[in-house]
């Protein structure tokens, strides 16, 4: 590895948004997501605390129920003090119907607080996907070479043995083509009402129908029952080889279900909580989860930037452990206005048809990770087929049906991450991201607006995951890789460059001549931006020179860059500089195989 040399490009990840606009060319405005009520995380100030003062609303429920009144009497509401979050958050509900306006004004309130750290509304947000009639038909999305996943060639590496995956959905209603691959979930709609089990939280995660009438939940229209989270889970993990039915893509792993929508949606007090809980973390007055989850799909979303309250139980949840795979939405917009597929750790995906186009549906922008099939059910079978019952409000007996949308998608990436985790169960969330990116191929239709890596691509990310040809055993995988998940800021028109470090120990000699080095930078204008190889002795290589007529979004690609001469130990870093004005970015992930 010589000074400034340049390295060659030995398999390039399809680039996002070839045709992208530059940002804020696109934007669609988006109605505000109704809210409940108002959450409130307060400053630690035990150290300059007087030893005599009195115990604030974050250290005390009775000082925060004082909270309450306080501030509801000044922006004129009736307020009180319901809970506290897994997080440590403080949850405030207005009792009473209100408007979303009213709620900002509390938001206000509990900002001009010098003691409180962050208040956002309680917004809810909504299942993912669009219904349609049901109809048995073969599963293209899993096998068909042109749109569909490949999965098959991934079965025998890997069918998902040993893993446990989270659908943090409408729950499960029983289903024979997925009762044997269930395990013990929660309840976690407060809403007694909304829950229609008459009880709020508890530990039977059962779907009781999300239907509602024209008048409700702000709708002028009937809604039916979806039986969506029953939908997700099939396909992640419906029962195979049983002749009946439909194949999981992970049909070994067994499915948690988490109930966090109900009638009109769900709160992002009980999604919070449920991250937590999925993922092995604690949650005041709910039993300990006894099967913590590897993965969390997410096939839910509104509108909104992604809330403090969500990063927090992210981040807590990937540091345990677990991937979180998020739908994008089904807004055609872009999915950086929508939550949480705007939050930072998670795996966001986008839905693609059965050309392998962009669903027309399916949002879209430079924080997509992963595309993946989401169907469209203009013509029926081109939808994703997957268990359902047939109730249109309460559960009536089984059945199957064809949904499209990113709740679909989703799934899809949840079981190639269950897949994968089964294969090495030494991969961190980071690394599963980075290996979905990294295996993907180019989208064989089109997308404008950004799709991220492609179209995932089971066969070729469980082969790179290290699966084993037993279907599930624990074998590393060939070369050892080194990730970095943490995003760094890129700042606008700053040549100095910033860096993002790995520290490589206990291997011997130099480093490979073919050390393969992927990058997942997510930026609007890719041409501002020089990309270099730092090695443990000051030398770099430089993996993408800068280009004014480069302008479309992201960096994701895998260079290939000789480092004979380097001594593999020691801290490797990542160096991108941005050498022009007008637009940001960050790193995502990035990682080095020896």
């Amino acid at each position: 590895m010589t000074g400034a040399a340049t390295a060659s490009v030995a398999t390039a990840a399809p680039q996002a948004g070839e045709t992208a606009p530059k940002a804020g060319e696109q934007r669609t405005e988006l109605p505000e997501a109704p809210a409940d009520g108002v959450i409130v995380a307060y400053h630690n100030r035990t150290e300059t605390k007087a030893a005599n003062a009195s115990p604030s609303a974050a250290e005390s429920d009775s000082a925060a129920r004082a909270e309450a009144t306080a501030k509801g009497k000044k922006a004129g509401q009736k307020l009180k003090f319901e809970r506290r979050l897994a997080t440590g958050a403080a949850l405030y509900e207005v009792e009473g119907k209100t408007s979303r306006a009213e709620i900002d004004e509390i938001v206000e309130a509990f900002e001009s607080d010098p003691d409180v750290a962050y208040a956002e509304p309680n917004t809810r947000v909504y299942a993912m996907a669009t219904p349609n009639d049901p109809q048995y038909s073969s599963q293209w999305d899993l096998f068909e070479s042109t749109a569909g996943m490949r999965v098959p060639g991934a079965w025998d590496r890997s069918t998902g043995q040993g893993t446990v995956v989270a659908v943090l959905d409408t729950g499960y209603v029983a289903h024979s083509d997925l009762a044997a691959n269930i395990v013990p979930g929660y309840d976690f709609v407060s809403d007694a009402t909304n829950a229609r089990d008459g009880n709020g939280r508890d530990s039977n995660p059962a779907d009781e129908g999300d239907w509602f009438n024209a008048g409700e939940c702000g709708a002028s229209y009937n809604s039916p029952s979806s039986w969506h989270g029953t939908h997700v889970a099939g396909t992640i993990a419906a029962a195979t080889n049983n002749g009946k039915g439909i194949a999981g893509i992970a049909y070994n792993a067994k499915i948690q279900p988490v109930r966090v929508l109900a009638k009109c949606g769900g709160t992002t007090a009980d999604i919070a909580d449920a991250i937590t809980w999925a993922s092995g973390g604690t949650v005041s007055g709910v039993p300990a989860n006894p099967t913590p989850a590897h993965v969390i799909n997410m096939s839910l979303g509104g509108g909104g930037t992604c809330s403090s309250t969500y990063q927090n139980a992210i981040n807590g949840a990937v540091g345990r452990g677990t991937t979180v795979v998020v739908a994008a939405g089904n807004s055609n917009a872009n999915a950086a206005n929508f939550t949480p597929a705007s939050c930072n750790n998670v795996v966001t995906v986008a839905a693609g048809d059965r050309e392998g186009n962009r669903a027309s549906y399916s949002n879209y922008g430079s924080i997509i990770d992963i595309t993946a099939p989401g169907g469209e059910t203009a013509t029926r079978t081109n939808g994703i087929l997957s268990t359902v019952d047939s109730g249109s409000t309460r559960p009536a007996g089984e059945t199957y049906a064809y949904y499209q949308g990113t709740s679909m998608a989703a799934p899809h990436i949840a079981g190639l991450a269950a897949l994968m985790k089964s294969a090495n169960s030494s991969l961190s969330p980071a690394q599963i991201e980075q290996l979905i990116k990294s295996g993907a191929r180019t989208l064989p239709g089109t997308c404008s607006g950004g799709c991220g890596a492609g179209l995932a691509d089971a066969a070729a990310t469980v082969a790179a995951a290290g699966g084993d040809s037993g279907g599930g055993g624990e074998q590393p995988p060939a070369g050892d890789t080194y990730t970095n998940g943490a995003n760094v800021s890129i700042p606008d028109n700053n040549t100095t460059g910033v860096t993002s470090p790995i520290a490589v120990s206990g291997r011997s000699g130099n480093a490979p001549a073919d050390l393969q080095v992927a990058v997942d930078i997510k930026h609007t204008y890719r041409g501002d931006l020089v990309v270099e190889l730092v090695a443990p002795d000051g030398r770099y290589a430089t993996l993408k020179q800068s280009s004014a007529s480069d302008s479309a979004d992201n960096v994701i690609a895998t260079y290939t860059v000789d480092a004979s001469s380097v001594a593999a130990n020691g801290t490797w870093r990542l160096r991108v500089k941005d050498v022009y004005s007008g637009d940001t970015g960050y790193i995502d992930s990035w990682s080095l195989t020896f």
